[in-house]
């Protein structure tokens, strides 16, 4: 589609599977601007529990495309997608920003205020991890903490550089890559950091806003890394996204304007022990200051206890009635289980 200057928002690189992000959602660096990839969703063929292709959209069974909008692979066996595209690109202002990790607590409080007044057009997320042996990073860095600003600017690229000053004001970074770039190259940034192989654990929350305590939660987690690939980001999301109904579709979170994911990945079993504590000790720390709510795309296989009211909050009833119209024998289970309304 960027060959004639379209898009719709996808996820942070490019090895995402487009199905699975679209029936949990989906978040990327154009949701501020355009909303959820499952906002972008004008209709589907899906293969239902009886063995049916049906489509679903707003005139053809609305209740179905309601709910593969958030509700995962629940309800069939999407075979195609339809999305509404927008006038993005090929170009955008985008790029890393890598700040020594001592100066991690002015930089988060630097970060929380100037999203605060963000455009649309730009999404900032922030990496926590040690750092990858990356072309613009002097030697001395490589394996080190680090605190990376990660930002895409999909606006009139003759306002990207005014766009990041407040982001370029913060600190004194080690080392940057920012400039024009394809939104398809950039979609492939962090392709090099989720190479296939290594074991994960992921652990998330939502939240309204960073409080000073989250601060702290995440600064001491990060002093104690595990293993040399495990990160910690924070998303920052709101703008088109929170002006959806939380009942338009199953995904519920619309007041949601961070993310955080606790990404542990290692290479051994030997490690996994240490790891998913680590990660389940970071999760428990910042608890208190999150929604309650999770985003189901970045839950673990072991949370079944969250899918209904983490996951779906206000929505989950309704999707269990049609989860009990569309798939009565629940069939599809291997997944964050919706179980059909008895």
């Amino acid at each position: 589609t960027q060959a004639f200057g379209l898009a719709t928002p996808l996820g942070i690189n490019s090895t995402t599977g487009i199905a699975g992000l679209t029936l949990g959602g989906g978040f990327g660096w154009l949701s501020r601007r355009f909303g959820l990839t499952a906002d972008n969703l004008i209709s589907a063929d899906v293969v239902t529990a009886d063995g049916r292709l049906q489509v679903a959209s707003e005139r053809e069974n609305p209740d179905l495309f309601w709910a593969i909008r958030g509700g995962g692979g629940n309800f069939g066996v999407v075979t195609s997608f339809e999305y509404r595209l927008h006038p993005v690109g090929p170009m955008v202002y985008a790029g890393l920003i890598v700040h020594p990790f001592a100066d991690a607590k002015g930089l988060m409080e630097g970060y929380r205020k100037f999203v605060q007044a963000a455009p649309e057009e730009l999404t900032v997320w922030v990496v926590m991890r040690k750092a990858p042996p990356l072309p613009f990073l002097p030697a001395e860095v490589h394996g080190k903490e680090v605190f990376v600003i990660a930002f895409c600017w999909s606006g009139d690229l003759a306002q990207g550089e005014k766009a990041i000053a407040g982001l370029r004001a913060l600190g004194k970074p080690v080392g940057e890559h920012v400039g024009l770039m394809p939104l398809a190259g950039w979609q492939t940034a962090f392709d090099p950091l989720l190479t296939p192989g290594a074991r994960n654990y992921w652990k998330s929350h939502d939240f309204l806003s960073i409080d000073d305590g989250l601060i702290t939660a995440l600064l001491a987690a990060i002093k104690t890394l595990p293993s040399d690939e495990c990160e910690v980001f924070i998303g920052n999301l709101g703008g088109a996204i929170n002006r959806v109904p939380v009942n338009a579709t199953a995904y519920p979170h619309r007041d949601v304007l961070f993310v955080m994911n606790v990404h542990t990945r290692w290479q051994t079993p030997g490690e996994d022990k240490a790891c998913i504590a680590w990660a389940r000790g970071l999760f428990d720390a910042a608890g208190k200051f999150a929604t309650g709510g999770v985003y189901v795309n970045f839950m673990p296989e072991d949370e079944t206890q969250r899918i209904a009211g983490g996951a779906y909050g206000p929505n989950y009833e309704r999707l269990t009635k049609i989860k009990a119209k569309y798939d009565p024998d629940n069939l599809f289970r291997m997944n964050h289980n919706i179980p059909p309304a008895s």
